[in-house]
């Protein structure tokens, strides 16, 4: 097994090496929902959209982002009644500039960030290669990087934006979450995506530990199979045989996921870890 050099050794030990500028982590504060002032991507439907909900709801202020302008429409009518506020603008978290912008601009809105909430990703299903007469199909390659961009990249590009401007602007706590998967432990037909969400997972970990001096807290969630639009074009079979495949009886609802993205927005003790949402199952055998 390869190890680091001494030199990268006596970096992390701090022996005869120059200290690690940055702060130091501010004393445990309890983060208050009604003062959330959060970024959530994806927001147009599904996870994302119960998210910025339930938020809004607890009076948190919510910068809602997404591809699909007519989601973030519905999202903004339906939280019209909620006593926070949602701020709905096109995003996409591929393209760095948009990233960049918004970020910027759900500060300047919002009057800071402290919540970044990472729930934009998609699923383009294949198998590496499935045979055909005369031949074999090959999971194209474009199939495969549009998974990894939008499920890894992406998500590198809003936290760096985010932890970015947090630092710059010296608030004391702020807290990551990002939506994985229990897809990330591999899956037949779904290579691109469980290698983003494994990749996420280990960034959600390294994060964490970078951060940390920031006061900046990075955890993830990784969901089981959900009740959202994703389901849609699933036959009353296909989902039968999931919930069966699931111990606990039934298919996770968005607002079980909700619960887990709460707790690490709430527990200051909480970083560099992934708690999953899954009822028991594992993928292997859905």
């Amino acid at each position: 097994m390869d190890t680091p050099a001494s030199g990268s050794l006596q970096s992390l030990s701090g022996h005869g090496a120059r200290p690690l500028t940055g702060r130091r982590a501010p004393p445990a504060k309890i983060m208050e929902l009604s003062q959330v002032k959060a970024i959530v991507t994806g927001a147009g439907g599904g996870l994302g959209g119960c998210f910025a909900r339930e938020l809004a709801a607890a009076g948190a202020s919510v910068a809602a982002g997404d591809v699909q302008p007519a989601g973030l429409r519905d999202l903004a009518a339906a939280a019209r009644t909620l006593p926070g506020k949602i701020l709905p603008a096109p995003l996409d978290i591929t393209d760095e500039e948009s990233a960049s912008a918004f970020v910027d601009t759900a500060a300047e809105q919002m009057g800071g960030l402290n919540v970044l909430i990472n729930a934009a990703g998609i699923a383009r299903d294949g198998l590496l290669i499935s045979p055909r007469p005369g031949g074999v199909n090959k999971l194209p390659l474009a199939q495969w990087r549009k998974v990894v961009d939008v499920n890894l990249t992406g998500q590198f590009l809003m936290v760096r934006e985010f932890a970015a401007r947090v630092v710059t602007a010296g608030t004391l706590h702020a807290v990551v979450v990002n939506v994985s998967s229990i897809a990330r432990a591999g899956n037949p037909g779904q290579a691109n995506y469980a290698a983003a969400k494994a990749g996420l997972d280990a960034c959600t970990r390294t994060w964490a530990l970078e951060l940390a001096r920031y006061g900046i807290r990075v955890g993830g969630v990784a969901p089981g199979v959900t009740a959202t639009g994703f389901l849609a074009g699933f036959s009353q079979e296909a989902l039968a045989r999931l919930e069966a495949a699931t111990p606990i009886g039934r298919l996770a609802q968005p607002q079980d996921v909700w619960q887990a993205v709460r707790f690490i927005l709430e527990c200051d003790f909480f970083t560099g870890r992934v708690v999953e949402v899954d009822g028991g199952a594992a993928m292997g055998v859905l």
